[in-house]
């Protein structure tokens, strides 16, 4: 019978062969299987550097069509010599155009996205409340009970501050009372906004019928989302109301994202639902109520934006989605704005281009999703 001993390795025998093991192109692509190197893994906002520059160059391209719009729009068949005080005045006067139209788009993206979010629904938008038809039931219910001087009495700063208020004031105690009631649910909220709406455009319709033809041309003309409604006196006033919610919206971004995750989720992560959500909404109404008392209701320019800055930025911080948003908007209303004014001699109506595009790209979105 045979006894086996084992040898003693030297030290330096023991690391060479461990230094050709591991150097050894079997072992190489094992330990690569096994543990794969993190280094080409991320999770963020921008996945990777082909997000990054897609998102880089529809920022850019939309940045360039802005600032191409706004010159064209300041500049385009000034009947005044180039420089002269009376060229300046003219661009002046179209500057607060401009600022009409920023502020419009600022508020119209920032409460669509939101209140998308806070609903959990990409299709409905903030026009659903009843802005619109509450807009219209006042102007038409003033020119009803006051005749043609119901469409001046509605002019001036005061004025613009109770409409947006009657509006805002209606918006937060329907959801304030129906999220903090026994049937909290944000869906009968949604079917009781519809409802409204519908109720008070039948009224103002009703109204409307009975109105004299002069009449019915004057209040016609306030129906409509135009830049012109707007007057200079209310941009004071209208911007840094703008500004302060848009910042309050931005620093509750990352509640935002924890929202689109839905109510079971955002529960889990222990925020207050019920809380943030009255929070967020009233916000959305504050910002509605201001654009459409500043120019007129516009049903399609809140969904517009939303839906190309979903299908472009394609992320889920809505630090990324707002200010893509606010560029969609700014460009549609400048280029519409630009095309029915300088072009079509057409006032500065733009509801007519901007609910055609928004229909189209509403039937688009609709028909290759197939639902709601």
């Amino acid at each position: 019978m045979s006894v086996r001993t084992d040898t003693p390795v030297p030290p330096e025998a023991a690391e060479d062969r461990a230094a050709r093991e591991l150097s050894s192109p079997t072992r190489e692509v094992t330990d690569q299987t096994q543990s794969p190197s993190p280094a080409g893994r991320r999770s963020g906002a921008l996945t990777d550097r082909k997000h990054l520059r897609n998102y880089v160059l529809i920022m850019t391209l939309l940045g360039v069509l802005a600032i191409g719009f706004t010159l064209a729009i300041m500049t385009y068949n000034n009947p005044a010599e180039f420089g002269t005080r009376g060229w300046w005045l003219i661009v002046g006067m179209r500057r607060d155009s401009l600022l009409t139209i920023a502020v419009v788009a600022l508020c119209h993206a920032m409460a669509t996205i939101a209140f998308q979010t806070a609903v959990n629904n990409r299709i409905i938008t903030p026009g659903i409340m009843g802005f619109g038809s509450l807009y219209t039931a006042i102007q038409t219910g003033f020119v009803y009970v006051f005749g043609m001087a119901g469409v001046t009495m509605l002019v001036g700063v005061s004025q613009f501050f109770l409409q947006m208020a009657v509006m805002m004031l209606l918006a937060t105690m329907l959801y304030t009372w129906l999220l903090s009631g026994r049937f909290s649910n944000i869906h009968i909220m949604l079917l009781v906004g519809v409802v409204i709406g519908g109720t008070l455009g039948s009224l103002s319709t009703f109204m409307q019928r009975t109105l004299t033809p002069s009449e019915f041309d004057v209040l016609t003309a306030r129906l409509f989302g135009n830049i012109s409604n707007a007057r200079t006196e209310y941009l004071p006033y209208a911007i840094p109301i703008a500004l302060a919610v848009t910042a309050l919206l931005w620093f509750r971004a990352s509640t935002l994202n924890v929202l689109a995750l839905g109510k079971t989720a955002a529960l889990n992560l222990g925020l207050n639902y019920k809380r943030e959500l009255i929070v967020i909404l009233a916000l959305v109404s504050m910002l509605i109520s201001m654009a459409t008392a500043l120019v007129g209701p516009m049903m399609f320019l809140g969904f517009l934006t939303a839906i190309l800055a979903y299908q472009f930025a394609d992320t889920y911080s809505h630090r990324l989605l707002f200010p893509m948003g606010f560029l969609f908007g700014y460009t549609i209303l400048a280029g519409s704005y630009f095309v029915l004014r300088h072009l079509w001699d057409a006032g500065g109506a733009v509801t007519v281009i901007v609910e055609l595009i928004g229909g189209v790209v509403f039937l688009i979105f609709i028909l290759r999703k197939g639902r709601l």
